[in-house]
């Protein structure tokens, strides 16, 4: 295969911070390569770089090398000739990069229109074409949707189906499944590898999933701190990783086959060192706990029981019925899985459950007490024993208070008057979820991702609750940084004797949190078990299909088999 893109020696800073470091790698046309990484290592840096999307504060030297030409070197009129056409970009979180107030229709048309000489008329049957390619349903009739008209998978889809509009010779994607889940996951990859196949397109590929890495990438670079610090093809460096960092984050990463659960012990973590020459030496933790978790009691009474619980919510097409006769129970001390794809229900039952949203019939009974019915000062008191940690805590943590302000007002709203016990209990909470004390003067956007999901803990946990359910809370988060707050969980659920239920996508994280796992599709809870017998002996198809499509190195092989026999035939 011939080099399409060849960088040599990239160095990006911005004041007082070097962000990619001598950076060397190249990509054969038709080839997948893998851009794997910790968050701040440089990955999403240097996917701007490519298509000069930096802003003006950064500084660039080296070369950029695309199909012979040096990217650094083009006019300005020059490099926006290429965007969009000969190098495309896909990017993490669809519904920022899509324009509210237009028509996924008019998005694709615009892409289309600024490099191709089209008619309107043209544009529009090429859009739907395109809507179709991505299999969009009823694309027609899509066209005239907005994007929050779209779940976050078809969002994806449009997004694809923008790039890909001018046959691009190199498509970036950065963190393209992310927020998805496991079934739409495989979709999206399936649909980029075969894009790639028909279009003969290249594919730098920005991810920290390493299971998506090694089903889908031909290569693998892997980025700390700026620098790479291995390269190797992909089932030589998931065989035989040779930096310590690499097998870091292997040792560090959850897979579906193996069978793990936090009662065994805990995840490896990755710890950093200097040798004698200052270089860096990273290190797995061990994987025994302090002291054996006791086995949970089976109480006279769950803590939780939903009992025939449905939900009816208005949308733009009339009444959704999200939840239908949910049913289950939550014992003091247990962690409880909830999985199943976008749209299932998992978010509106999580919410009808905190009394956000209002069910429609059945009976939410928290310790016996039903609380389906209670409204404003009767639920308060209940409100304080069931928290919540959501997904996205920069989104949900206030950007104009500090940590202890953000700590301070949720103990002063549930009744917390003393300001002496206000701190107390707040300075250990702190303690407890790995945060030094001057973190209590800083904001929101002073801190990383890990440290924000740890600060959305604390506001969780400070006042002290006897059920927390957690909305995808280590999906956007780095390998290794995930097994820290994972490992966290399991600290304070045996510190506090908490309930979990834990919503995910990600079937291997599930399998290790959880004691006992629901799954829902359509609304309903199809099939219930216990941590060995789900994974194990899936009795409902639909759980089969969920556990079918978690990535794995053997599914991509069999994929290439089958193109292979395609072809010969």
């Amino acid at each position: 295969m011939s080099q399409l893109l060849d960088i040599r020696n990239l160095n990006v800073s911005f004041p007082g911070h070097d962000a990619v470091k001598d950076l060397s790698f190249g990509i054969a046309a038709g080839e997948t390569l893998a851009l794997v990484g910790e968050s701040g290592c440089g990955k999403s840096t240097t996917a701007l770089s490519l298509l000069r999307l930096l802003p003006p504060s950064a500084r660039v030297s080296g070369n950029i090398v695309f199909e012979g030409r040096d990217l650094q070197a083009l006019q300005e009129e020059e490099i926006c000739a290429l965007r969009g056409n000969a190098i495309s970009m896909i990017f993490q979180e669809p519904m920022t990069s899509l324009n509210p107030v237009l028509t996924i229709g008019q998005q694709v048309v615009e892409a289309i229109r600024l490099h191709q000489p089209l008619s309107a008329r043209a544009a529009r049957a090429c859009a739907i074409e395109l809507l179709e390619l991505v299999r969009i349903s009823e694309p027609q009739r899509r066209f005239n949707d907005y994007p929050h008209n779209l779940s976050g998978g078809q969002r994806q889809r449009v997004m694809i189906a923008m790039a890909v509009s001018c046959h691009p010779r190199l498509l970036v994607a950065d963190e393209p499944t992310t927020a998805l889940d496991v079934t739409i996951q495989a979709q999206i990859l399936e649909l980029l590898d075969q894009l790639r196949r028909d279009l003969s397109m290249a594919v730098l590929l920005i991810t920290h999933d390493l299971a998506v890495v090694e089903q889908w990438a031909d290569r693998v670079a892997v980025m700390y701190g700026g620098k790479k610090v291995e390269e190797a093809r992909s089932d030589i460096l998931f065989a035989h990783p040779q930096h310590s960092y690499t097998r870091g984050l292997l040792g560090a990463s959850l897979q579906m086959e193996q069978d793990y659960h936090y009662r065994d012990g805990r995840l490896p973590e990755i710890r950093t060192s200097l040798d004698k020459d200052d270089e860096r030496i990273f290190t797995l933790t061990g994987r025994a706990h302090a002291q054996p978790l006791p086995p949970i009691a089976t109480p006279a009474k769950p803590l939780l029981s939903l009992q025939d619980v449905h939900t009816h919510y208005r949308s733009r097409n009339g009444v959704v019925h999200a939840v239908k006769g949910a049913s289950f129970d939550i014992a003091a001390g247990e962690s409880v899985g909830l999985v199943g794809e976008s749209g299932c229900g998992k978010s509106t039952l999580s919410k009808t459950i905190v009394r956000l949203v209002a069910s429609s019939a059945g009976k939410i009974l928290l310790d016996g007490d039903d609380i389906a019915q209670l409204d404003g000062a009767r639920l308060r008191p209940y409100r304080r024993r069931v928290q919540m940690i959501f997904q996205d805590p920069y989104a949900s943590l206030n950007p104009r208070h500090t940590v202890a302000e953000i700590l301070d007002a949720a103990l002063a709203i549930h009744d917390v008057k003393d300001k002496t016990e206000r701190r107390r209990r707040i300075e250990q909470i702190v303690d407890l979820v790995g945060l030094p004390q001057r973190a209590l003067r800083s904001y929101p956007h002073q801190f990383s991702g890990g440290q924000r999901q740890r600060i959305g803990i604390a506001r969780a946990l400070v006042l002290k609750p006897a059920l927390v359910i957690c909305d995808e809370p280590v999906s956007a988060l780095d390998v290794s940084v995930q097994a820290q707050i994972l490992n966290l969980l399991v600290d304070l659920k045996r510190e506090f004797g908490l309930s979990y239920l834990f919503i995910s996508h990600d079937l291997s994280v599930v399998r290790y949190i959880a004691d006992k796992v629901l799954v829902m599709n359509g609304g309903r809870i199809v099939e219930s078990g216990d941590h060995d017998s789900i994974w194990q002996a899936p009795r409902h198809e639909y759980t089969r299909s969920l556990i079918a499509a978690v990535p794995s190195a053997a599914a991509r092989r069999g994929v290439e088999e089958a193109s292979r026999e395609l072809l010969i035939a």
